[in-house]
């Protein structure tokens, strides 16, 4: 709501017109759970341990459906995590993906 209020003194300020309404489509990521993605990236199928120190970071990134907790504990990636990992920390289009 404030975005939308200040875009038009933003633009203007700028100078632009084509600023747009929404900047972001994906909730931010902390430089913390961006490291924890990339290693659960690199753990591949094997995933994380339960009790690391990275723990809280994996908790909220399974909570964005990132990553999933299963039955032992541990951590892996799913295929949203895989794809978010390619977009913001290798910074992959789909149009590269392709």
């Amino acid at each position: 709501m404030l975005l939308r209020r200040l875009r038009p003194a933003l633009a203007q300020r700028a100078g632009r017109n084509d600023i747009p309404a929404v900047v972001w489509k994906e909730p931010y990521l902390e430089t913390c759970c961006r490291s924890a993605l990339h290693r659960l990236r690199l753990a591949g199928r094997v995933g994380r341990p339960p009790g690391m120190k990275d723990g809280p970071c994996l908790a909220r990134l399974s909570g964005m459906g990132l990553c999933r907790e299963r039955a032992d504990g541990w951590f892996e990636i799913t295929t949203a995590g895989v794809e978010r990992h390619c977009s913001e920390i290798l910074k992959k289009t789909d149009a590269a993906l392709a």
